[in-house]
Order: structure tokens, then C-alpha cells, then sequence
């Protein structure tokens, strides 16, 4: 899923996904492998979802490639494409590439400066990373 809307004044998943796609990846990294009733009960615990509301999203979530679906007899079983580590991580990084292909050194700016709120362990690693940077580069 290439990312085509990020929603900065959104937490989390919701940055990515609308509500009901960031709740059904939710239970399904956390739950594994599950049906649509599966999920359909999981979420019901809040508040009663309608199955074929369900199930639309989860279709949909596989067109995009997060999920994957496989029969399992009659019953389609529904899995992350990938980890939420993973995911998080394709994501950030698509998100870098695009900062820096539409901003270039402002946007590289911009993170240095949120880095000096960040904590020293950060700063360490982004030291690391120059360094190694520079010995590639001689």
C-alpha cells in the first residue's frame, strides 16, 4: 500500500488507515490469522459492527495489499501482509522519501531539529549512521 493520503493531524494507525481499517489491523496483529466473524465479534466488544460492513473493509484492505486472504474450507481467513513493526517501518520510511523528494535539505532541517528534543540514544545512532555514511563515501 503506496501511501496516497497521510493524515498529520492524526495518532498512530489513524495516520494511515480511516477508523475501522486502523481498528481491524489492530485486532488482526495482535490476534493473528482470523475470520471475518472473528474480527466482526472482536470489534463488537465496543460497539455492535455489522457484518458485511466488516467484511467490505477487510476486502478492501486486501485489494490494497495490507491483508492477505486464504480459504480455509468455506471460510476465508484474513492476514497482515505484514508485522505492524514492518509496516510502521515501509511506512516511515515511503514517508522520508517523499519529505525529501518534494522538500529536499529543509525537510532534513526540519528532523535535525525535532532530533535535539529527541534522547541522547537517538542522537548516538544518527552519529553512527554519519560515520558510516562517510567511510562509504571515501
Amino acid at each position: 500500500m503506496k501511501i496516497s493520503h497521510f493524515k498529520v493531524g492524526e495518532q498512530g494507525l489513524n495516520r494511515f488507515f480511516g477508523p475501522l481499517e486502523a481498528r481491524i489491523m489492530e485486532v488482526l496483529w495482535s490476534q493473528g490469522p482470523l475470520s471475518i466473524k472473528e474480527v466482526q465479534m472482536k470489534l463488537g466488544e465496543d460497539k455492535v459492527m455489522n457484518f458485511n460492513t466488516v467484511m467490505t473493509v477487510m476486502n478492501r484492505l486486501v485489494d490494497k495489499g495490507v491483508l492477505l486472504k486464504e480459504m480455509q474450507g468455506r471460510t476465508s481467513i484474513y492476514t497482515p501482509a505484514e508485522s505492524r513493526e514492518e509496516f510502521m517501518n515501509t511506512k516511515s520510511k515511503e514517508l522520508t522519501q517523499e519529505l525529501m523528494d518534494q522538500f529536499g535539505s529543509i525537510a532534513v532541517a526540519h528532523m535535525l531539529d525535532a532530533v535535539e528534543e529527541a534522547d541522547p540514544d537517538l542522537i548516538s545512532r544518527l552519529e553512527q549512521k554519519i560515520e558510516q555514511w562517510k567511510k562509504e563515501i571515501q
